[in-house]
């Protein structure tokens, strides 16, 4: 039994869907009741010390995904890898992020933290360090289609490594069901490297219709987002701030590997997720 914490999410979804077509067996923990693809669901808070020992009851290995820009998640990840060497779970697979080195965006930063402690923890692991995902441009569609823009709150110029998710948790379902993996950590990027700019004009492309990255200046993004929790607007921000500098780029070939295939190109996720 493969327990997927943060199941309502979309990485959560995407792992045990691609568990689900392996024929695996998989324990999905929820905050609240929802169908999602998956033999056993546990509803439940991620923090409680309850719920971590319920949810790890006979499960032979974790999929360790945090809650998004989480204040705390060094700790909360260490306290799950903790119940999960107390509940004698065989290994643990850690839903990082690319470059967790990154010190100035402070969520990587606590991801790395994870990775140390459950370096440190004896326990049998892998860690996964996905780029930026292909499918966070879908909310952006609908302005693209109405509006022309593709709005983001860095440079159009920046440069991105976007990886399709559906080929992240293709590599997870791997790492879960087969040996051979221990103490590995492996950057999952995609083949391309590309600009927003670049994306914008495939995209245009593709739905037949003009559209152009614009680049919305950070203080007005925030000023448009004072609705979200002050560590998560400031960490984005940060994160955002990163990117127009730095970009987001990695090598695909440990993807590769792992998927026996070349991972899908953006215009291939385009054609497969927009009609």
């Amino acid at each position: 039994m493969i327990l997927v914490t943060g199941a309502s999410g979309k990485t959560g979804r995407a792992v045990l869907a691609a568990l689900q077509a392996q024929g695996a067996a998989a324990r999905a923990l929820l905050r609240t009741p929802q169908q999602v693809p998956a033999s056993e669901v546990i509803v439940g808070d991620l923090a409680d010390s309850s719920t971590m020992a319920a949810a790890l009851l006979g499960a032979d290995a974790l999929y360790l995904i945090m809650p998004n820009m989480h204040p705390h998640e060094a700790e909360l990840g260490a306290a799950w890898i903790a119940a999960a060497k107390a509940a004698g779970v065989r290994r643990v697979v850690y839903h990082s992020v690319l470059h967790p080195q990154i010190e100035a965006m402070p969520h990587h930063w606590q991801k790395l933290r994870v990775e140390e402690a459950l370096i440190q923890s004896g326990l049998d692991f892998t860690v996964l360090q996905p780029a930026s995902y292909m499918q966070n441009i879908l909310p952006y569609l609908p302005a693209m289609r109405a509006h022309g823009e593709y709005r983001v709150p860095y440079a159009v110029n920046a440069l991105f490594s976007p990886v399709d998710l559906e080929d992240v948790a293709a590599a997870a379902a791997r790492v879960l069901l087969e040996p051979g993996h221990s103490g590995a950590v492996y950057q999952l990027a995609g083949p391309e490297v590309l600009s927003s700019a670049e994306m914008a004009s495939q995209i245009a492309a593709h739905i037949r219709q003009s559209v152009a990255a614009i680049e919305q200046p950070l203080d007005d993004w925030r000023s448009s987002n004072a609705h979200l929790a002050a560590y998560t607007r400031d960490t984005l921000a940060a994160m955002f701030a990163y990117y127009n500098t730095h970009g987001f780029v990695a090598s695909s070939f440990t993807l590769a590997v792992l998927l026996e295939r070349a991972p899908s190109s953006f215009a291939n996720f385009l054609m497969r997720e927009i009609r």
